[in-house]
């Protein structure tokens, strides 16, 4: 009980769980190095023996309760080593939601790709620009492209504008 200052580096050889009753920060990292150099650092480290292929190397996840008082995932970040063969060492980065009552990938990033809705789900994506909300919009459920609008005009790529410029210009030089 009390307050524990430790002047050395800390090694915990077993699991741990740090518990705070109230809302103030359950840990902090300082760092008070004055240089150019990162820090503080977080180091999430896989020393496997016999490390694979698709091997996680680790999970974030952030959980509650729901009104049944059971605990759920709401969000979860994740990093796996797809390839550990020396020299073409590759990795994969997913960021996956709860979506009524199941946990979603949201995002996947490769060296090569980043994939949103990779498990074709109808998840919409919105990008939205200074004076417009839907400025570029992909219903999932609906399987169509909108520029301008949310509005499904009944094609594949449907594009809107408010005023009489130039809507759609397609140039070759």
């Amino acid at each position: 009980t009390g307050n524990l200052t430790i002047a050395g580096a800390l090694s915990a050889a077993a699991a741990s769980t740090i518990t705070t009753a109230d809302n103030t920060d359950t840990l902090t990292l300082t760092s008070t190095d004055a240089d150019a150099n990162s820090g503080p650092n977080l180091r999430l480290y896989r020393n496997s023996s016999s490390p694979a292929n698709d091997d996680v190397t680790g999970v974030i996840q952030f959980e509650g309760r729901n009104n049944a008082s059971q605990d759920f995932i709401s969000s979860e970040i994740k990093s796996v080593t797809s390839d550990v063969a020396d020299g073409d060492e590759d990795g994969y980065f997913s960021i996956s939601v709860m979506n009524n009552g199941t946990l979603d990938l949201a995002l996947g990033i490769t060296g090569s790709e980043t994939v949103i809705n990779d498990t074709s789900n109808n998840h919409d994506f919105r990008v939205e620009s200074d004076g417009n909300t839907h400025m570029l919009f992909v219903d999932g459920g609906n399987d169509h492209v909108n520029i301008g609008t949310s509005t499904d005009h009944g094609a594949v790529l449907n594009v809107e504008s408010t005023d009489n410029a130039i809507t759609l210009l397609l140039a070759s030089t």
